[in-house]
């Protein structure tokens, strides 16, 4: 590893332990040249993947859009950004799980809504009627009926998502 202050190309492990509950290793190094120490970070490279847009324009996965979708959802809640950030790794560690090299932003939305829903409805409908575009006042009961399960759609939905993330 290259140090980042003299760019000797050489630079010496002076202490290794996991983190990101074993996920990745922190490594502390040191410089024989300059005498720094700085710290680097090994994980697993996760599987790339494109999401096809609602136009069919296709962009590479970009967790902070997710990121930024909840947490203004969950603005002025009593949710942590600890529970917004593991919501994100839920889902892209879901993503990378079913092995598809394309996802559809409906169904990664689709995902989305779910978790928030059992974290807290408010934030739920709340990026419902962004994600979902409400048009009026009827489509948004229509999601509130869906949340109280009181329609077959909301239902139907609910065991698509669930029956992908078993997979």
């Amino acid at each position: 590893m290259k140090c980042p202050f003299c760019d000797e190309p050489d630079t010496k492990v002076i202490d290794s332990r996991p983190t990101e509950e074993g996920k990745a290793i922190r490594r502390r190094r040191e410089c024989p040249a300059c005498g720094k120490r700085f710290t680097t970070y090994e994980k697993v490279e996760e599987m790339l993947f494109m999401v096809v847009k609602r136009d069919g324009r296709r962009e590479s996965f970009d967790r902070n859009k997710i990121l930024n979708g909840i947490i203004r959802a969950c603005e002025k809640r009593p949710v942590t950004l600890a529970q917004m950030e593991g919501i994100v790794d839920d889902v892209e560690r879901g993503l990378n799980n079913m092995m598809e090299k394309e996802v559809s932003t409906q169904f990664i939305g689709e995902v989305v809504m779910d978790r928030l829903k059992d974290l807290d409805e408010v934030a739920y409908v709340r990026f419902a009627s962004v994600y979902r575009q409400f048009k009026d006042v009827n489509t948004f009961i229509a999601e509130i009926e869906k949340l109280l399960g009181t329609t077959a759609g909301g239902k139907k939905a609910i065991k698509k998502i669930t029956e992908a993330e078993k997979q």
